[in-house]
């Protein structure tokens, strides 16, 4: 049961991760009257906060090995209050504040939870080698993948279930009965001995290969973060495709898990650089065919988002795996440099909202209305251009990764 619970603990933090990236923007503007320019804003902040937290929250865990079970649930606590919370707020006076304190509660949970999960990866491995921490790496974006659909289509459902408030409010409370859920069941997990290593330092981060890889996951990061922000204004507004942005979100990440295994399996048959190889034109084309689809393009859309989907599966699983290797490889303690890797991580997303978003209000866009012609055109560029361009970068970067064997 090992496995299994780690996906368990994955699939709980990856369902509080979508609506914190995905259905926020969309909440934010049309259930609390916040505009799109000040979500970016606020994401923006709430980044210079993870610069100091994130590393903290890693050089904690490593510094109190024997408190994985209080962190675990301490995550899972945070998540289980501040989601009820969240969405059951309306508008109205200094709700920018409300809003802003809720979310450092839900990002601050979620960062630890995530933190200790990639950087327990040698401790949740059956054992400390490239392919056993390449087996739990499958598991655990599994289970984070399986939370995304959920997540991505929970609302939904909810609506069509009869719950007010675009389905919200219920959401929330069903996000904070699945952390506590959660919490209770993967206790086992985190009473395993850790594995810990030597204290980092920049020349043996650098000298490991893991710098590389970190810089490599910003880069890669920040396509994602962007089409992850304007995916439902892209099928709604962009391609008119009115009340299929949920079906075709939870298509893509369907898509994305189904390829973990695939993906994990070709890693040990090849090498994960060339899985990445194989993997990222697939993404590469999603772009270009998404920038001249025409409204209305269901059939177009949808064969986007498996390829897409597909190379995304490829990009979760992979490279945290290949940095977990690094890390052991090198006798380094995991959590402080998965503590900055979270950080790169979020740090991407919000410069794609503090970008595109203001971008976008700035052009004319507004969600949910009739737009200009210039309007859906930024939107367009912003979905579709500038995350191509991102990926063809990605891909360099990988090209240029130094040659490696199958993982064993």
């Amino acid at each position: 049961m090992l496995y299994p619970r780690v996906s368990l603990y994955a699939l709980m933090l990856a369902a509080a991760g979508i609506p914190l990236y995905i259905h926020l923007p969309r909440f934010a503007s049309t259930n609390l009257g916040v505009g799109l320019g000040t979500v970016g804003v606020m994401l923006l902040a709430i980044r210079l906060i993870d610069l100091v937290q994130d590393p903290a929250i890693g050089w904690a865990i490593d510094r109190w090995p024997g408190a994985q079970v209080l962190f675990a649930v301490a995550a899972a606590i945070g998540l289980a209050v501040g989601f009820p919370v969240l969405f059951t707020l309306g508008s109205g006076p200094m709700i920018e504040l409300h809003l802003m304190a809720v979310l450092v509660l839900l990002f601050s949970a979620y960062s630890l939870g995530m933190i200790l999960l990639y950087g327990r990866s040698a401790t949740l491995a059956r054992e400390p080698t490239p392919r056993a921490l390449m087996t739990v790496a499958s598991f655990r974006e599994g289970g984070m993948l399986a939370g995304v659909i959920i997540a991505a289509s929970a609302p939904a459902l909810f609506v069509a279930m009869g719950a007010q408030g675009q389905g919200y409010p219920t959401f929330g409370f069903f996000l904070g009965t699945l952390a506590m859920l959660t919490a209770i069941v993967t206790l086992p997990i985190w009473r395993r001995p850790p594995i810990l290593g030597e204290r980092i330092s920049l020349k043996s981060f650098g000298q490991s290969g893991a710098l590389r890889l970190l810089v490599l996951a910003l880069v890669n990061s920040l396509p994602v973060a962007i089409t992850s922000t304007l995916f439902l204004f892209f099928v709604e507004d962009r391609l008119q495709l009115s009340g299929r942005a949920g079906p075709l979100l939870v298509l893509f990440f369907l898509s994305a898990g189904l390829s973990v295994p695939v993906w994990t399996r070709i890693s040990q048959l090849l090498s994960p650089k060339n899985t990445l190889i194989v993997a990222m034109p697939l993404a590469i084309l999603g772009f270009v065919g998404a920038a001249f689809l025409a409204p209305g393009n269901m059939a177009g859309f949808t064969i986007i988002c498996i390829a897409s989907g597909a190379a995304l599966g490829a990009d979760m699983v992979i490279l945290p795996a290949m940095f977990s290797v690094a890390l052991t490889k090198a006798g380094l303690k995991a959590s402080l440099a998965f503590g900055i890797w979270s950080f790169a991580g979020k740090l991407g997303l919000a410069l794609a909202a503090f970008v595109v978003l203001p971008m976008l209000e700035l052009s004319g866009f507004a969600p949910n209305t009739a737009n200009s012609a210039s309007a859906l055109a930024m939107l367009n560029i912003s979905y579709a251009i500038i995350p191509c361009i991102l990926k063809l970068c990605a891909f360099g970067l990988v090209l240029a990764l130094p040659t490696e064997g199958p993982a064993q």
